[in-house]
């Protein structure tokens, strides 16, 4: 099993920033996670892909984030990253963490995110 902790999400307005963090833990099988993204889902809308990072390192954004969104990692700590700047209101969200392992994905509880004046 691995458990998936989000933080970080909450009320901004647009043009600013946040970043949010996804703490991995579990029974030694962290180590079998291949990648770990960064997924939303607004109301009426599908859950979509906003970021990933593969345990290489390798990245892919969504190119509706692109310049905007970095997702990095801490290894020692077994977290990941999403920093997200200049946000709009079509960023307003769900955000979830998922971590992708042979078998299966793992999901997190979700970060609300509003961005809105």
């Amino acid at each position: 099993q691995v458990q998936l902790v989000e933080s970080g999400g909450g009320l901004v307005h647009p043009g600013g920033s946040l970043r949010l963090s996804c703490a991995a833990s579990g029974n030694g099988n962290i180590f079998g996670i291949n990648a770990v993204g960064w997924y939303r889902q607004a109301p009426g809308k599908q859950r979509e892909l906003v970021a990933i990072i593969t345990s290489g390192g390798t990245t892919n954004y969504a190119d509706s984030v692109k310049g905007r969104v970095t997702i990095s990692r801490d290894n020692a700590n077994n977290t990941v990253f999403l920093q997200m700047n200049s946000l709009k209101p079509e960023d307003t969200a769900v955000y979830y963490c998922g971590a992708l392992t042979n078998r299966r994905t793992y999901w997190g509880q979700g970060t609300q995110v509003t961005v809105s004046s």
